[in-house]
């Protein structure tokens, strides 16, 4: 706990296609915060992020409530490192690894951490995937269903189970529409897992079970289009195991502050992390808020937890 209440600027909306996540997960914050009696400022960098940056010079910490876009990508990082601005979350070169699935996947094979096959594609090579060859290729290589999504995008926006390769060209045109990086990936059948991570903290393993065949934007952010639990009931091999996963993809893509790291359970108890996300929606479905609950932690606390871990282990600024 600070030994003084802190002031406290929370960035929130911004220009990203998760502004109305971002709104949510920065008004609870805010109010979060003030129950714990911080002094609390709000901002909103849409249009204009250079415009935050005097008021971020003028307080302890920023709390970052922003998802996707510039907000999560590392360049409002670089930005307040170069400025000297302590912020929550990951480094700019963590969030922008994190925000990158293909680099993702890339790392977590070098840590030992399981992913499932994947291959890209990118905005101005030949639209390959427009021929039944290609479509049949992919199908013999990652099979079918699979997935397709923006490389670079969170909350799952502009993702699609493709279950027939006539569907495949229109799914890659849409996932272009949100990206200039596509990938394609084995579908890994199961349960969907979820660890929050902050710090040394791993939190307890987290199920989510959605309505849809899938967990999509829809059911992330739809009360009752999912059933989330916490703890999720597993053996205890597998729930260490995913822990275990947590930290190391944790540290492989050189994150720091709160982190979620996903994965998917195979029927056979194999794990496969889909991808990390560096700024963990803060919104009342949001899973990292249940997961810390589960370890009796509730949000004000959580939220002030985030804030002093930006301060280093004293929690004050040095």
């Amino acid at each position: 706990m600070s030994t003084r209440p802190l002031r406290i600027l929370v960035l929130k909306g911004g220009d990203s296609s998760e502004r109305e996540v971002s709104l949510s997960s920065g008004g609870r914050v805010s109010a979060a915060l003030q129950s714990r009696g911080h002094e609390v400022l709000e901002a909103d960098p849409a249009g204009d992020p250079l415009a935050v940056l005097p008021m971020a010079r003028r307080v302890d910490v920023v709390w970052l409530a922003l998802h996707g876009g510039v907000g999560e990508d590392g360049t409002i990082q670089a930005l307040f490192d170069l400025a000297g601005v302590r912020y929550t979350g990951s480094g700019h070169l963590g969030s922008a690894i994190a925000m990158d699935k293909d680099l993702s996947k890339i790392l977590f094979r070098a840590a030992g951490v399981g992913t499932a096959d994947w291959w890209m594609l990118r905005a101005g090579d030949p639209p390959v995937w427009r021929s039944a060859e290609y479509a049949a290729r992919a199908a013999t290589a990652l099979g079918v269903p699979l997935i397709v999504k923006p490389s670079k995008q969170g909350s799952t926006v502009g993702l699609a189970l493709v279950k027939a390769t006539e569907n495949l060209a229109a799914a890659v045109e849409e996932a272009f529409r949100h990206d200039d990086e596509v990938m394609l990936e084995t579908y890994v059948p199961g349960r969907e897992l979820t660890v929050g991570v902050l710090g040394d903290w791993v939190m307890p393993v987290g199920e989510i079970v959605p309505k849809h065949e899938i967990y999509d934007y829809e059911c992330k952010y739809t009360a009752g289009m999912a059933d989330e639990l916490f703890p999720a009931p597993l053996p205890p091999a597998i729930r260490d195991e995913a822990q275990r996963l947590a930290r190391l993809a944790y540290a492989a893509l050189k994150l720091r502050g709160c982190a979620r790291i996903d994965f998917r359970l195979r029927p056979d108890g194999a794990l496969f992390c889909l991808e990390a996300n560096t700024l963990p929606g803060m919104t009342g479905t949001s899973l990292v808020p249940q997961a810390a609950l589960a370890d009796g932690v509730g949000f004000p606390e959580l939220c002030e937890r985030i804030a002093l871990a930006a301060l280093g282990p004293t929690g004050e600024r040095e």
